[in-house]
């Protein structure tokens, strides 16, 4: 049998078409190979125009009803704007992360709308939440950066562009605002500006104010490091080291300047605040420089000078004694009563021989070690505790604490541990001993500055990190009573104490007299009303002030402040006109500027208003106001505009308060305010003071 042929099908055998299509195929694949190539290329250039163009550069991270934060991708910043007008009220640079890499639409805290996390791999996290107003119209943002490394250092710097800051720091040659001030990064701790000019001065807080409406609340908790870079930013940072710290602030927004302080800025103690002894704003200060070698001779010279300031006709005030002199009288209190009796009877003390004045005795924290009083603490067993250690307390088997030493005063010396109640105890009931034994009316506690641990190079305990050493030995001084002074604040300013404010040159530049007025803007801004300017002509060298007009316009400027202070008196630099003058200032304080201290320290006992108040305080829109560094007002009712300038009899005068009318004191002339007065004329004698 025979089987059928099969039918041509037309197809090309499989093998066949395989090796025919691979003969076809290949003179194409170097094309192909090409067209894909650049198909790859034009994905990503389309990939990366439509983010160039049609991905925005700002991205919201958390929206309120007054505001929000944005994240700007070019500087990697975050920015604070208020709705719904979009005006930007702050610019905070970020350092420590990867500034280029902005923050995905991705959030951590995707399902609760009040918060925004974001994490930068190996380097750090940001959460940032919305918090409860402080008040109608006032928005406020947590603002919380974690390391995930010890090494990383966060970093974030507030623009100064467009923005007028006040607050934080004091510093050496004191500016209003901060945008001019300039200070390399440093720990955020009150100093002594005669040991580091550089440094940060005796009163300071966490808190900075924009003249847009914000303000930055500093977390007390954590370590931190400020600089300032003259009109470009201020920077908020952590240290990098053995442990992970974190970098915390509060971001608050409201409609203007004076709104932010007073829902924010006024909250900076509390509310429960307490005044000083307003006896002492009507008393000058006379500063004793006379012979101090022994009680007899401190004596002396303090009967002398009052039987000078009498006949002069100055017959009211206070007599300073500072540090050295009051050790010399309290050594006494330490003789044995037979050897006392022994004693020349001329010698012994009786602070009534300088009546009608009063007098303030001077003691600090510090002891030198080979002073008396540090030899007894040994021989008591007092050391352990009493004084700031190189090492912690143990609670098992504890060493011997060996005390640190500090300079203080060209001599070594031992500093109070203010963590210790029976150190505290010990130092107050000494205080009160020795203000009864030698009749004084006030007691000046010098040294309350600085982080002796730090400067130290030992890590301090939790309760001592940053500016709490001063704090706490604050809060102590203040079951002295309200009759006394201290050095420095921080986290202080609702106790009853007076604040002696910093030493000044006797000239006429920053550091001198023009620094004055910036200074009593930052006090009082910070709550610390009740301070004591620098003696008249400035101190901080220590010789009498040769120039007699810097005297004048000193004395003419310190006449509207709390206290006047005198370390010259006014016959050892000047002309006899010069005196009488005196006389006439320390009368117009006690008359005018007295009751107007008392009146407002009412509004700051209740709502916390600064007493000395800036120009804005009446014209917070205003951006003339902003920078006015040479005139300030008490209350809202007398503006003052001092001479600060060498040689001139006049000076233009801003007048705040746009549709209020102001009245010079001098010339009984009325002026609108809101307005600019050029070349205003203030001879000598005179100093511009205008009444609302």
């Amino acid at each position: 049998r025979t089987m059928p042929l099969s039918r041509p099908t037309g197809q090309i055998p499989e093998a066949t078409w395989t090796l025919g299509f691979r003969e076809m195929t290949e003179p194409w694949k170097g094309a192909l190979g090409c067209l894909g190539v650049a198909v790859f290329f034009a994905m990503t250039i389309g990939i990366i125009s439509w983010q160039a163009l049609e991905q925005s550069p700002e991205e919201w991270v958390l929206r309120g009803r007054a505001g929000g934060v944005l994240w700007e991708r070019r500087r990697g910043a975050l920015l604070l704007r208020a709705l719904p007008a979009g005006r930007t009220a702050a610019v905070v640079a970020v350092g420590g992360v990867p500034a280029a890499e902005p923050p995905p639409p991705r959030d951590r805290c995707w399902h609760d709308g009040g918060q925004f996390c974001y994490a930068w791999e190996e380097d750090a996290e940001l959460r940032v939440s919305l918090e409860p107003p402080p008040a109608p119209g006032t928005e406020c943002y947590s603002v919380r950066w974690t390391p995930l490394r010890p090494d990383v250092a966060l970093k974030d710097c507030f623009s100064m562009a467009n923005v007028s800051w006040y607050g934080g720091p004091s510093v050496r040659a004191q500016r209003w605002p901060l945008n001019s001030a300039e200070s390399p990064a440093q720990p955020f701790v009150s100093g002594v500006f005669g040991e580091s000019p550089a440094g940060y001065g005796p009163v300071l807080e966490r808190y900075f104010l924009g003249s847009t409406g914000v303000t930055v609340m500093v977390a007390p908790d954590v370590p931190l490091f400020l600089s300032l870079e003259s009109n470009q930013h201020f920077c908020l940072e952590s240290p990098a080291g053995r442990a992970a710290v974190p970098l915390g602030y509060r971001l608050c927004l409201s409609p203007d300047v004076v709104a932010a302080h007073r829902h924010v800025g006024t909250q900076l103690a509390g509310t429960a605040r307490a005044m000083p002894d307003t006896a002492l704003l009507g008393s000058p200060i006379w500063r004793y420089h006379g012979p101090e070698g022994s009680v007899a001779k401190i004596k002396r010279g303090l009967r002398s000078l009052a039987k000078r300031l009498k006949r002069h006709h100055l017959q009211e005030g206070v007599l300073a004694l500072g540090e050295r002199c009051t050790a010399i009288l309290a050594a006494v209190d330490h003789i044995p009563p037979e050897r006392r009796k022994r004693q020349d009877s001329a010698g012994a003390w009786d602070a009534s021989l300088f009546a009608p004045f009063q007098l303030s005795i001077t003691l600090s924290p510090y002891t030198s070690i080979a002073s008396p009083l540090f030899l007894r603490s040994l021989r008591h067993g007092q050391t352990d505790g009493y004084w700031l250690s190189l090492q912690p307390p143990s609670f098992s088997a504890p060493p011997p604490q060996i005390p640190l030493l500090a300079m203080w005063k060209g001599q070594l010396c031992a500093r109070l541990n203010v963590t210790s109640e029976a150190a505290l105890g010990w130092f107050l009931a000494r205080a009160r001993r020795l203000r009864q034994a030698l009749g004084a009316a006030y007691v000046v506690f010098e040294g309350a500055e600085g982080n002796a641990l730090l400067e130290g190079a030992v890590p301090p305990p939790a309760e001592l990190v940053g500016d709490q050493y001063t704090a706490a030995l604050a809060a102590a001084l203040a079951t002295l009573g309200n009759a006394t002074i201290i050095s420095a604040g921080a986290r202080s300013s609702h106790l009853p104490l007076f604040v002696q404010m910093s030493p000044l040159r006797s000239d006429w530049s920053h550091a001198g007299l023009k620094g004055l007025i910036p200074s009593v803007l930052h006090y009082s801004l910070l709550g610390y009303n009740f301070f004591i300017p620098d003696a008249v002509g400035g101190s901080l060298a220590g010789d009498a002030p040769r120039d007699s007009e810097l005297y004048v316009r000193w004395l003419q400027l310190v006449t509207f402040l709390p206290v006047m202070a005198f370390s010259t008196p006014p016959w050892l630099c000047c002309d006899a006109w010069v005196l009488n003058l005196t006389r006439q200032c320390i009368q117009r304080h006690r008359d005018f500027v007295v009751p107007l201290i008392i009146k407002y320290s009412e509004e700051w006992l209740r709502l916390g208003h600064p007493i000395f108040r800036p120009a804005w305080w009446l014209s917070p829109t205003d951006p003339t106001a902003f920078t006015i560094e040479d005139e300030f007002l008490i209350g809202d009712e007398v503006l003052v505009a001092p001479i600060t300038e060498k040689g001139q009899t006049w000076r233009d005068i801003y007048l705040p308060g746009a549709g209020q009318l102001w009245l010079d004191t001098n010339s009984a002339r009325v002026f609108d305010g809101g307005t600019v007065l050029r070349n205003y004329s203030a001879s000598l004698t005179e100093v511009p003071v205008f009444v609302k």
